[in-house]
Formats: structure tokens, C-alpha cells, sequence
């Protein structure tokens, strides 16, 4: 995991507006929320694994699934999810979860980030602060 500088820090917004505006450039909370908090994932890349650029989040006026909650931004970070090739290693027969869940585990959930991601994960950290402060 690699933390990136961003004026977004600490920043307030609308949840709903946040979200509208955030999809355009690739960005989704997907499941990976609760009702107090959750991320904002773009994914920028596949390079010996999963890199995305993720944007976390924390309710500060009502809860994330109702209407008119706003929310307040952590640091954006850089994360890369390395899976493995093959089958599950934990699933076996008496695993009832792996009848749900037949992906593998990954190798490292917070591998190392290559320069290339670094800079695109910037860049994109550029374009929304400057779609989010009108610039």
C-alpha cells in the first residue's frame, strides 16, 4: 500500500454527488462498505496482479445508504492484489464457503506498486481534485 498526497483530504461532499462524479473517471464503492464507511476503487491496472487506486471515505452526517449523507475523505492510497494461478488452495470439500467463493486468495493483498501505477494513480488523483474543486 502506498499512500498519495491529495487536497481531497478531510474534504466533505455528498454522497450521492460524490459518487456521480467519481464514476465518469472509472470509480466504485462496490461491497467493500459499511454503513459509517467505506472506498472508492478504480481499477488502473493488471500488472502481476490487481492495482487500483482507492479512495476511502467516512460518514459524517446520516448513513451511507440513506439519502443526503455526507461523508468525509481519508487519504487516497495505491493498492495491489497479486492472486495466485490455479484453484483455491483452502477449498476442499467440507468448505461449505468455497461452493460460494471459488477465487483464489491472493498471493500478496498488499504487494509492492511499480513506478508506472504511481504516476497513474497521481494522475488520476490530479483529474478528480480538479473535477471536485470546478478547476
Amino acid at each position: 500500500m502506498i499512500e498519495l498526497p491529495s487536497r481531497l483530504v478531510g474534504k466533505v461532499f455528498d454522497m450521492y454527488e460524490l459518487e456521480l462524479s467519481l464514476k465518469p473517471y472509472g470509480f466504485s464503492v462496490g461491497g467493500n462498505w459499511e454503513y459509517d464507511h467505506g472506498y472508492f476503487d478504480c481499477k488502473i491496472g493488471e500488472e502481476a496482479g490487481y492495482q487500483f487506486l482507492r479512495v476511502p471515505f467516512k460518514a459524517v452526517d446520516g448513513q451511507l445508504d440513506a439519502r443526503g449523507c455526507r461523508v468525509k475523505i481519508g487519504r487516497p492510497f495505491l493498492l495491489t492484489h497479486k492472486y495466485q494461478i490455479g484453484l483455491d488452495d483452502h477449498a476442499h470439500n467440507s468448505n461449505s464457503s468455497a461452493a460460494f467463493n471459488q477465487f483464489s486468495e491472493p498471493v500478496d493483498k498488499d504487494a509492492e506498486e511499480s513506478d508506472p501505477p504511481l504516476d497513474l494513480g497521481m494522475t488520476m488523483i490530479q483529474k478528480i481534485e480538479a473535477s471536485l474543486f470546478n478547476e
